[in-house]
């Protein structure tokens, strides 16, 4: 098969190497489209390692394709269907081996390129929001950085159980588009004026933290999930004590099985039912063949994107 190979010193390629086949428990997927992720560019830089059990050097933590072989004891699933996931590594290649009970499936509707950008950026912001930040119905809730596959996502999210939502944009020229998910849109300088937020989802990292406490309101929570901004940030811990606030942070790709599992129950569970009647959508801002996956690493990491970057392989 085909596959994009990142060796961790900043180089990247595209590589024939030998078929994935699928254990017991797992499915093989044929791979039509993989969207890109901040993960995948910080694991091509060697900052973010595979973990074990992933391929070491083929990144891509989403997927989407046609069911081509079952492992042993799979029988909810058949040969040919279309099928998303989030997978620990290994999804921009031609196959992939993926846990079945990671798998969503795709709706006919949707198409390969969209399917391929929903699987880590809606269950990443579905575990924030809803698993570990409790979102609800008639909360009001600040997404920082918000243009990206995440925030996009996110948005539609909030907006689906009931919540207003704040989106930060510094790129003026996305506001349009992100105000039409349902957010009111705002620039950076202007997160503190316009709370006080029951949520802060925190995609841009430490220079956030003091204005995202602040702008809490009693009993809020801030969940960060993109350090892109920086890592280290100083908390007044009074504040957190006053306003009785929860700090949390998330990632997906090293948790266990069941616990990814768990993820794809509440996605599939909350989520495919929208996103099958066009109540979600996925905002593809580029695709491109895996053969340009340099051009696409590229226009990625260029930013000023609405929703995500899809390497299409059929």
């Amino acid at each position: 098969m085909k596959a994009v190979i990142a060796p961790g010193d900043g180089s990247l390629s595209v590589e024939e190497r030998p078929d994935p086949t699928a254990g017991p428990g797992e499915v093989l997927v044929a791979v039509k489209a993989a969207g890109l992720n901040g993960a995948d560019r910080l694991q091509r830089a060697g900052f973010y390692p595979a973990p074990p059990g992933a391929p070491a050097d083929i990144p891509g933590l989403e997927l989407a394709g046609e069911v081509a072989a079952l492992g042993e004891g799979v029988d909810d699933f058949a040969i040919g269907d279309r099928v998303m996931a989030i997978v620990a590594g290994g999804g921009q290649a031609e196959f992939c081996a993926v846990h079945a009970s990671h798998l969503l499936r795709a709706p006919e509707s949707l198409s390969w390129e969209q399917a391929g950008g929903f699987a880590e950026t809606f269950s990443t912001a579905h575990d924030a929001l809803i698993a570990q930040a409790g979102l609800k119905s008639g909360e009001r809730l600040l997404v920082t950085g918000s243009a990206g596959g995440v925030g996009t996502a996110a948005i539609q999210i909030a907006k689906s159980v009931g919540a207003s939502v704040v989106a930060s944009v510094r790129n003026e020229s996305l506001h349009g588009a992100v105000a039409k998910l349902g957010a009111e849109v705002i620039t950076p300088d202007a997160e503190a004026d316009s709370g006080p937020y029951d949520v802060v989802l925190e995609l841009v990292g430490a220079p956030n933290i003091a204005t995202d406490l602040s702008s809490l309101n009693t009993g809020g929570r801030i969940v960060v999930i993109g350090v892109g901004g920086g890592a280290k940030a100083e908390v007044n811990l009074l504040v957190v004590m006053a306003k009785r606030a929860k700090l949390m942070g998330s990632t997906l790709r090293a948790r266990a099985t069941d616990e990814k599992a768990c993820v794809a129950a509440g996605v599939r569970n909350d989520l495919l039912g929208l996103l099958e009647t066009g109540d979600l959508t996925v905002p593809v801002e580029a695709t491109f063949p895996l053969d340009e996956a340099e051009a696409a690493y590229a226009r990625f990491e260029a930013g000023g994107k609405l929703g995500k970057i899809v390497l299409l392989l059929a």
